[in-house]
């Protein structure tokens, strides 16, 4: 029996990063043929080149699609969605995959479930039905799962909703979130391993800070970060280390934000581009606390029992353990949330808490289904109405 050839997208850091063991273990199937598409920041070396992670990796490149992106204004990131699409499906019809393995909510993900649709190739959508109401990602992923036949959903609510949004239910799967899969599967670094892949000491203290531009925010992404930056002054005891934003619009503005406050504190600072997945979730297990408004935050961070402050508006609307701490963009709330997370009592409980987003199984999960669901049952997309009792 031939094998099911499975494109994966990614374009970026993070996105690989959750999908690293389904394309692992779609690599190594006999029953499948992973045809693994690169594009977005993977290809861009100021946000670090990750290309060559996933070629370190040792997995085969199918296709590389530059979306030509050298600015974040947002007529920019519109011309680069359509590059993206005419990349996308020039290398569709080439490669003739028979499901494509879309993640998320970027501009990028929106432009290869554009292509792949037109093309009548079944798109499998991971971590739809979430709500993020501070960024543009909310309105790309509602669209990717109106355009997708098989939905992976990270928790029963989502399905739910997706389901709301008119999906078929038989077709929206719960398998967790595919990020935690790290956990239960990848080896992580000791802290002394840690300590030397990173070429510096931890402090007893050690705050890992990541904040994205949220993109439907009324503030700029520069003022919130100058927030930010005035709210960590209060923490002098603190080694801090940033990973940069991404390459939403008022991304590229906080960037010299960030190297000039690491400048200045070069003693207990440092930047980094990417720290790829085995030195950031074995940083997250370590760290005080994760500032910032990444999804990891949110996702991944309960599982190690980390403290998050998540800032702004960005993940709002997502399901949160109770090691998540809210607070708005401003320097006061800021620090006062840092304060209480770095509490005694608020790091004894930690222990305690309850990740929602599951417990680690998400790709074997999603193999499966893709191994028995009927691909010419996808073909078309009937609309699915609500019982009336459920109106």
């Amino acid at each position: 029996m031939p094998r099911r050839r499975i494109a994966v997208i990614t374009g970026t850091r993070a996105d690989y990063g959750l999908l690293y063991w389904l394309i692992h273990d779609l690599h190594v199937s006999a029953d499948f043929e992973l045809q693994l598409v690169v594009t977005g920041m993977h290809l861009m070396s100021e946000f670090g080149h990750t290309v060559e992670v996933i070629e370190r990796d040792g997995f085969p490149i199918a296709a590389r699609i530059d979306l030509d992106l050298h600015s974040d204004a947002t007529e920019a990131v519109a011309r680069a969605m359509g590059v993206g699409m005419m990349g996308l499906a020039e290398t569709f019809a080439q490669l003739l995959p028979e499901y494509v393995v879309i993640l998320g909510d970027r501009f990028e993900m929106l432009a290869a479930a554009a292509a792949a649709f037109v093309q009548r190739i079944p798109i499998a959508h991971i971590h739809g039905g979430e709500v993020t109401e501070g960024a543009l990602d909310e309105g790309f992923r509602h669209a990717i799962t109106k355009l997708a036949a098989l939905h992976f959903t990270a928790a029963e609510p989502y399905r739910r909703r997706v389901i709301q949004m008119g999906e078929l239910p038989e077709r929206v799967f719960t398998v967790g979130a595919p990020g935690l899969d790290h956990l239960t599967r990848t080896p992580l670094l000791r802290r002394a391993e840690l300590e030397q892949a990173l070429g510096f000491a931890l402090a007893p203290q050690t705050l890992l800070v990541t904040f994205h531009p949220a993109t439907l925010d009324a503030e700029d992404a520069a003022s919130q970060c100058r927030a930010l930056l005035e709210a960590l002054d209060a923490f002098t005891e603190a080694h801090i280390i940033f990973t940069l934003p991404n390459a939403d619009p008022g991304g590229r503005a906080m960037i010299p934000l960030l190297e000039d406050y690491v400048a200045r504190h070069l003693a207990r600072c440092h930047l980094f581009a990417s720290l790829g997945q085995v030195r950031y979730l074995s940083l997250l297990r370590e760290v005080s606390v994760v500032i910032g408004n990444s999804s990891s935050g949110i996702i991944e961070a309960p599982s190690v029992g980390t403290a998050t402050v998540n800032i702004g508006d960005r993940q709002r609307g997502r399901l949160r353990a109770e090691s998540v701490i809210d607070c708005g963009p401003r320097t006061p709330e800021i620090e006062a949330a840092i304060r209480r997370a770095l509490s005694p009592d608020f790091q004894a409980g930690l222990a305690q808490v309850v990740n929602p987003y599951g417990t680690g199984d998400a790709a074997r999960r999603m193999l499966e289904i893709l191994r028995q669901v009927d691909r010419a049952s996808l073909m078309r997309k009937p609309f699915y109405d609500l019982p009336v009792e459920c109106l």
